[in-house]
């Protein structure tokens, strides 16, 4: 199978180098996208990565993925994509199990970090129970970690989605195009990663409500 794995990095040179390092070791094609960052993310990924990708300034998570799926549709022969973020909280010992699941027959596979959450900051374990149940409930389907961003996906299922968002409710409307077409998703349970000196990229008042006008425009579509 060839397999890529997607990483948009913003500001992420401190540790990208070894994270990416990491990945090249399981014999897969990195993509990475830089999100416009201001330190030296480009030159790094350059090293390390099969493909870079850099945004002019800031655009998000969403439109950095769209591109990295985009680019690689259009120019180069894939099985799987896989998507990680570029702050260390994905574990590249983890890829195995993905791969597994692929050639076991698994078209799309979603981390799942809740059966382990002790290291998770609280606020984050509620906004992840709350926002899996709603997109549960939305896609009929039960998915643990709706917002887990590590995912492998079949080039038969990402080809027939839709993605329009471009920033972090591209995690919710994947799950949601991908079940209106009727895949099931599988989830697996994965490390659960966070460092003390990790700031977040996401905005909890801001993401909030977008995510809340993002459900409201897919249950009113």
């Amino acid at each position: 199978m060839k397999n890529w794995v997607i990483i948009p990095a913003y500001n992420e040179a401190d540790n990208l180098g070894k994270f990416l390092t990491r990945i090249k070791e399981k014999n897969l094609s990195i993509l990475v996208v830089d999100d416009g960052s201001v330190d030296n993310t480009y030159q790094v990924a350059k090293r390390y990565a099969d493909i870079v990708i850099k945004n002019q300034r800031n655009f998000g998570k969403g439109l950095s993925l769209r591109k990295g799926i985009g680019y690689l549709i259009n120019n180069k022969y894939f099985d799987c994509i896989i998507t990680m973020d570029a702050d260390s909280q994905h574990s590249p010992d983890d890829l195995d199990k993905f791969i597994q699941e692929a050639k076991q027959g698994s078209l799309f596979v979603i981390g799942n970090r809740m059966k382990n959450s002790a290291n998770m900051p609280k606020a984050r374990v509620i906004t992840n129970y709350f926002m899996s149940w709603l997109i549960s409930k939305i896609v009929r389907q039960r998915i643990p970690d709706s917002q887990c961003g590590y995912r492998l996906i079949k080039r038969e299922v990402i080809e027939k989605l839709t993605i329009r968002t471009k920033k972090f409710e591209i995690e919710s409307e994947i799950l949601i195009n991908a079940s209106k077409l009727g895949y099931l998703i599988k989830s697996i349970p994965i490390k659960t990663i966070y460092h003390k000196n990790t700031s977040s990229k996401i905005k909890p008042i801001s993401d909030a409500f977008r995510f809340i006008k993002f459900i409201l425009r897919v249950n009113n579509g």
